[in-house]
């Protein structure tokens, strides 16, 4: 019986081809799953010292409230912007739109940039309504077809269910 030696064996090579497949496959995986993160820290900002404001204090803006009242059907009984009533008829929704007008001054207000509008709805009413009225808070469309833009931000109240149920 012959014994090999450590001389006679072959020299096993590994396969390159699989090694390289290997090492593609985590660098594509290393490149999709890489999230590239703003740096963060002093951006060395100069602001100027003592400059005068040009913002008016007395036209600070409050949050404007809308409360969508509805009858027991779920049909808008009423629209108060406020404590103010402003109805229930086909055109509430344009009144509602020009009594926001009326708060912001014009449209694009740069004062109004961080105003909310608060959308109380009752809690059966239809979702049509609540759709008129966000759409009257944030515009309209002037004559060319374009939005003009009123206030931004919308937000609703936490729905309240009946007391019956």
């Amino acid at each position: 019986m012959k014994i090999r030696s450590h001389s006679e064996t072959e020299k096993i090579e590994p396969q390159m081809a699989p090694m390289i497949d290997i090492v593609f496959q985590l660098l594509i995986f290393f490149m999709l799953t890489l999230k590239i993160i703003e740096p963060e820290g002093d951006f060395n900002i100069n602001m100027p010292i003592g400059a005068p404001s040009q913002t008016n204090p007395d036209q600070i803006f409050p949050d404007i409230k809308v409360k969508l009242v509805a009858d027991s059907n779920g049909h808008l009984a009423q629209v108060r912007l406020g404590q103010r009533n402003l109805g229930a008829g086909p055109d509430v929704f344009r009144r509602l739109n020009s009594e926001i007008l009326k708060i912001i001054g014009y449209p694009g207000n740069p004062l109004t940039k961080d105003m909310e509008v608060e959308i109380d709805a009752d809690y059966r009413l239809h979702y049509q309504y609540t759709i008129k009225a966000i759409s009257a808070c944030t515009g309209r469309l002037d004559e060319q077809g374009r939005i003009v833009r009123y206030v931004e931000k919308i937000k609703f109240a936490p729905p309240k269910p009946p007391n019956g149920e």
